[in-house]
C-alpha cells in the first residue's frame, strides 16, 4: 500500500485538501503536504500557526474492516511520529501529551489533528500533522514550543520529515497482522507528560 502524494504550496489547510481529495477525487490512500497554511486548525477548534519552513501534512486512508479502530489511532499516531522525530531529535527526551501533542525536552513540537469523514459509506481517517522544524510561535500556555532547528542546531528539511513518516505508516499497515493496541498504549503511557 502506497500513500499518493500531493504538493501544494498554499492551502486552507491540508486537513481540507484532503476531504476534497476523497469526495471530489476519490483518492483513498494519499497524503498532502502545503509550504504555508492560511487556516491551519488544532483541535478543539485551535488555530495552528503556520509558518514558512515547517511541515504541515495530511494522511488518510479508509478505515478497513482488519485496520485498527478510530480511536486506537489516536494512540498509534503519536507512537509513529514521534519514533520519525528520534531521527531527527537523537538524545532528546521526547514526550506525549494526551490527545495529540509531542513534546521535545518538556516544550512541544508537534500537533497532531484527527479527523473521521464518511464518502460512499466508506469511513475515512485524516491525520493532520505539524511539526516545528525551523521555528514555532509563542505559545500563551502554561508549557513553551520549540524546534527542531532550536533543539538540534541542525537544519532539517520537510520532505525528509515527510518522507519517513510515510515509510513509517506504509511499514505500519504492512505489518498490520502483528499489531497490538495494549503495546502501543504501554508505550504512550510510559511516554505521557500527564493529561490535561
Amino acid at each position: 500500500m502506497k500513500f499518493k502524494i500531493f504538493k501544494y504550496e498554499e492551502v486552507t489547510s491540508t486537513n481540507d485538501i484532503a476531504m476534497n481529495l476523497i469526495k471530489g477525487e476519490e483518492i483513498s490512500f494519499g497524503y498532502v503536504s502545503a509550504k504555508i497554511q492560511t487556516k491551519g486548525r488544532g483541535t478543539r477548534g485551535r488555530e495552528w500557526v503556520s509558518e514558512r519552513g515547517n511541515l504541515f501534512g495530511s494522511l488518510f486512508f479508509p478505515l478497513k474492516k482488519n485496520y485498527p479502530k478510530f480511536n486506537e489511532f489516536s494512540v498509534i499516531n503519536p507512537i509513529i511520529i514521534s519514533n520519525v522525530l528520534k531521527n531527527f531529535c537523537e538524545f532528546k527526551s521526547i514526550n506525549l501529551k494526551y490527545p495529540n501533542d509531542i513534546f521535545v525536552n518538556k516544550k512541544k513540537i508537534c500537533g497532531i489533528l484527527q479527523e473521521k469523514i464518511t464518502f460512499n459509506n466508506v469511513d475515512f481517517l485524516i491525520i493532520g500533522v505539524g511539526i516545528n522544524l525551523v521555528s514555532n510561535p509563542i505559545l500563551n500556555n502554561n508549557y513553551k514550543a520549540t524546534n527542531i532547528l532550536d533543539e538540534t542546531q541542525k537544519k532539517t528539511e520537510d520532505n525528509k520529515v515527510a518522507d519517513m513518516l510515510l515509510s513509517s505508516y506504509e511499514k505500519f499497515f504492512i505489518d498490520l497482522d502483528s499489531y497490538n493496541y495494549h503495546n502501543y498504549k504501554k508505550k504512550a503511557d510510559s511516554m505521557a507528560l500527564g493529561a490535561e
